[in-house]
């Protein structure tokens, strides 16, 4: 008798190069550890979203900008509350820097590159 799937939320991370690298080397499946200076990972809830940080700041911050889509467990991301950060589509979920590992763990399935903007 095979199980039900979980239900999964969508969600989006806009990158930049050196991310995106440490990603891949992960086989697609899990975010690395934040720098120090960086105490919250937020995904975003939409692709418009993040593409426009990926454009906007990543490209000119590193020279390209990349959106990643993946799935993760409904019921675990629920824990997180939506963040509104500029107008109403401007939606993260704020996950403090210690708990990026426990994330990663309800990740289904691969994180796959959807967008690319700068110099390819």
């Amino acid at each position: 008798m095979n199980a039900e799937p979980k239900p999964t939320v969508t969600l989006y991370r806009p990158v930049g190069p050196a991310e995106l690298e440490l990603i891949s080397a992960s086989a697609w499946k899990r975010f690395p550890p934040r720098l120090p200076d960086q105490p919250i990972f937020y995904p975003v809830l939409n692709e418009a979203y993040a593409a426009q940080i990926a454009r906007d700041w990543n490209v000119a911050a590193s020279g390209s900008g990349h959106v990643l889509k993946f799935e993760i467990d409904a019921e675990y991301i629920s824990r997180f509350d939506r963040q509104i950060v500029g107008g109403s589509q401007h939606e993260e979920l704020w996950v403090p820097a210690e708990e990026l590992e426990e994330f990663n763990d309800h990740i289904v399935g691969t994180i796959e590159v959807v967008a690319n903007y700068g110099p390819q």
